[in-house]
């Protein structure tokens, strides 16, 4: 049965590709984006965690919100304004509706 391991780093990776098996330890130096490895020799090599800085990552819905909060909350708002209007028109069409020929009209409407 596989075991659930902890998310690789692109570090430990490359880590592991210059030195293999000489690796004693690791650890993440999350404050310098780099992953450290002290090897059997008692030396000290460290990689980065990224790729490249200037790789952009797919976007998430928690980007986007982040992102783009404002326009959508100006989407949003835009969407209640207009809807707020449409039921403001329709109610005063329904105001309309004590002539006979009006609800005639309006109660034949299919929809």
């Amino acid at each position: 049965m596989p075991a659930l391991q902890r998310r690789q780093l692109v570090g430990h990776d490359i880590l592991l590709a210059r030195h293999g098996n000489h690796i004693s330890s690791m650890r993440v130096d999350r404050a310098g984006g780099r992953v450290v490895a002290y090897l059997d020799d008692g030396s000290v090599d460290s990689a980065p965690n990224l790729i490249s800085p200037a790789l952009r990552m797919p976007d998430t819905v928690r980007s986007i919100l982040r992102e783009d909060w404002k326009f959508l909350g100006g989407v949003t708002a835009a969407s209640f304004g207009l809807a707020g209007a449409v039921f403001a028109a329709a109610g005063a069409v329904a105001g309309w509706g004590g002539a006979p020929g009006m609800a005639e009209l309006l109660s034949s409407y299919a929809g």
